[in-house]
């Protein structure tokens, strides 16, 4: 049953809840909320059976979490916030694509975060690097036009990406998601404006860093930048294809992170 929670910057997120134990948060990068994103309820649930207290929530503007005006990388740190207050008041934060980003950015700017998980993060593969990359994406945006907003943000990834989402009948409604990609875009750019020994210099908590056996171009190469960056990472090739997991062995990795049952 879906549970809510009022973050301190006025927004109300929805969210599922899993178990008891160690807190652990799920956070999504551009696109997906709980009634699309299967695997990782799934995920949720599974780990949840090995000891931890999981809750997957709607990011700002999707699902649930309706929420109107611009969506900023701020608001979206007091709904992890409060998604941390859910779960007992700290939490490993558990990353996917660009909530990888966010994820690390929200670790580096203080909150409770005991441990970061981050699947197949997008840092770094712009071809015209993070910054040009917000700006762009931000031009269209700001002005309203959200399909030309949300075909610049998928400029970059692989072409059948693009052409399958506008293929599907929910195209219009992707579209109007691309209004809760401003955070992902900001923690992206971010990444980027400092080198990344000198960006990630505060994370002192565990990181695991992970890609799938089967994965895109660029994104192995991401995952050892931030991982030989951070002194607290390692790095891990986990079972999973065309840029998601698979629940079973995630929900271990999260686990054993969590340290369930210490």
């Amino acid at each position: 049953m879906t549970e809510y929670a009022q973050t301190s910057a006025g927004d109300r997120i929805g969210f599922d809840r899993y178990g008891d134990g160690p807190g652990v948060v799920f956070i999504a990068g551009a696109g997906p909320f709980r009634a699309m994103d299967t695997t990782t309820t799934e995920t949720a649930k599974v780990a949840a059976e090995q000891g931890v207290q999981t809750l997957v929530y709607d990011r700002l503007g999707r699902g649930d979490s309706q929420a109107e005006g611009d969506l900023t990388l701020d608001r979206e740190f007091a709904a992890i916030a409060a998604a941390i207050d859910a779960v007992g008041g700290s939490a490993v934060l558990v990353g996917h694509s660009s909530g990888c980003s966010i994820a690390l950015a929200a670790a580096e700017a203080g909150l409770a975060v005991t441990a970061l998980a981050l699947w197949e993060a997008p840092i770094g593969q712009f071809d015209s690097g993070g910054a040009q990359f917000e700006a762009d994406f931000l031009a269209h945006l700001d002005v309203g036009d959200f399909e030309a907003a949300q075909k610049e943000y998928m400029r970059d990834m692989p072409p059948e990406f693009l052409e399958g989402a506008m293929q599907d009948p929910a195209w219009p409604q992707i579209v109007v998601g691309s209004r809760s990609y401003r955070a992902d875009a900001r923690s992206l750019a971010w990444a980027e404006e400092v080198p990344a020994a000198e960006r990630y210099a505060s994370i002192a908590v565990p990181v695991l860093v992970m890609v799938g056996e089967q994965t895109f171009p660029g994104m192995t190469e991401s995952a050892e930048a931030i991982a030989a960056a951070i002194p607290s990472a390692t790095m891990r090739v986990m079972p999973g294809a065309m840029h998601d997991w698979e629940p079973g062995p995630m929900a271990t990795a999260i686990a054993q992170l969590a340290g369930a049952g210490r």
